[in-house]
């Protein structure tokens, strides 16, 4: 039985067969990442998560704007101005993390596609993706530290999808860069000209990821994501079991047969 998705008020939710784009719906706020908006993506994310029939998300702004990050004015009510001590604010951050760990460790495979800007928490969202599509003009920052705050739970994203020496420029400076340095830096798969072009391009990738088998990528996710905590031999180890779970599933049976019998797999017939 498929999940249900949970009825949504800051997010529209389009579903085509076996792909779901979430659009963040908050345009007059810039798609920011308030506490409410935060907790219905979780719900989404669960769902999504559950529901093997999807083979991609993705994830993309209503307006002009991809997503502004935290909502600013909600750090200062929340907890600035209330009783929160600081093991309820450090809780409340962690949380945050835990969604884009939720993200970044979907089965599916997760587009972002980025117009306008993705700032702090939204520029978080995007390195989470498997892969990312902006247009040239787009803006990404890193406000956390000018407005003297850390990007606690986006920083072990960014530099997993940027590296090291970049994700400490970025953060130290405030830095802001456009969608051809995005490029450049590998936070962007594809740089586009105008976002129309944003919707062509993920098409393409669509057909990409439908060649592909749903379990074999739901694996090769998984091994990527694990493989940085282990040593050679848990490497070694993981891969071989990997491997065989999918030789000997029904998936991998289908694809070496369409293989040698010169067809398409039925996955992507």
């Amino acid at each position: 039985m498929t999940p249900t998705l949970p009825v949504c008020e800051h997010f529209l939710l389009e579903r085509e067969t076996d792909w779901l784009t979430i659009w963040f719906n908050r345009p007059d706020a810039r798609n920011a990442l308030s506490k409410e908006v935060s907790a219905e993506l979780s719900a989404i994310v669960a769902a999504v998560r559950k529901d093997r029939s999807l083979r991609g998300v993705t994830l993309r702004g209503k307006g002009k704007v991809f997503c502004a990050g935290g909502d600013i004015k909600g750090f200062q009510s929340v907890f600035q101005g209330g009783e929160q001590n600081l093991d309820d604010v450090a809780k409340a951050n962690a949380d945050t993390g835990e969604l884009f760990h939720q993200i970044n460790t979907l089965p599916q495979v997760v587009v972002v596609l980025v117009q306008g800007a993705a700032i702090a928490g939204g520029l978080g969202l995007t390195c989470c993706a498997d892969i990312v599509v902006c247009t040239q003009d787009a803006l990404f920052s890193m406000t956390e530290t000018q407005i003297g705050i850390v990007p606690a739970q986006i920083a072990p994203f960014v530099i997993a999808r940027m590296g090291l020496p970049a994700g400490r420029r970025l953060m130290l400076t405030g830095g802001r860069f456009r969608g051809e340095e995005a490029g450049r830096l590998g936070l962007a798969d594809y740089v586009v000209s105008t976002e129309a072009a944003l919707g062509a391009t993920e098409l393409e990738i669509r057909t990409g990821v439908r060649s592909c088998s749903p379990a074999a990528n739901a694996e090769t996710k998984a091994l990527i994501m694990a493989l940085p905590r282990m040593t050679a031999e848990e490497a070694r180890q993981a891969g071989g079991y990997a491997f065989a779970r999918c030789m000997l599933s029904d998936e991998g049976r289908e694809g070496v047969a369409s293989f040698i019998e010169k067809r398409k797999p039925r996955w992507a017939e």
